[in-house]
């Protein structure tokens, strides 16, 4: 890495614009900006199956094209929103889903249990789809140590 006084010999000779980006691309290693690649928005499903036990699948939502910075994805009635806060003592044994509805965990994590013993960590940020309105269903608990925040968007019947 050069000295200060070189760097100020430099700059004095250069003026600062040109500097200050050989500066830049000398500490960043980089000479251009790397293009962000674009991964995929993705939902766990849960699912009641044939043997009356809970599943678990994640796919892709399908994007329409892109348009400037913008991708769509094709609209999902819903019938409300509901905000919700666990404590880190959050927990429900064996229980089925109310109706089929998304849940998206802001803060916080927690988990579900499913019918084979997995566990689905639910943190900030994840998408879940709750379908196992029947059979054995999923125990829901609370992960670590802070209140966990999440929304509820019951799906309209289709």
């Amino acid at each position: 890495m050069p000295s200060f006084r070189r760097i100020a010999l430099v700059t004095a000779a250069l003026g600062w614009v040109p500097t200050l980006a050989l500066v830049a691309v000398h500490w960043t290693g980089e000479s251009h900006a790397a293009a962000q690649e674009r991964t995929p928005i993705k939902v766990t499903r849960i699912y009641t199956g044939e043997d009356g036990k809970t599943h678990a699948e994640e796919y892709d939502v399908p994007l329409g094209t892109q348009r400037g910075a913008t991708e769509l994805s094709e609209p999902i009635d819903v019938t409300s929103v509901q905000f919700r806060r666990t404590s880190p003592d959050y927990f429900i044994d064996w229980h089925t889903a109310p109706r089929r509805q998304f849940v998206i965990t802001l803060s916080g994590e927690s988990e579900v249990v499913i019918g084979d013993g997995t566990a689905v960590r639910l943190h900030p940020g994840h998408i879940l789809l709750a379908e196992d309105t029947t059979g054995q269903g999923h125990i829901s608990r609370a992960v670590g140590t802070e209140d966990r925040i999440s929304l509820f968007l019951p799906l309209a019947e289709q």
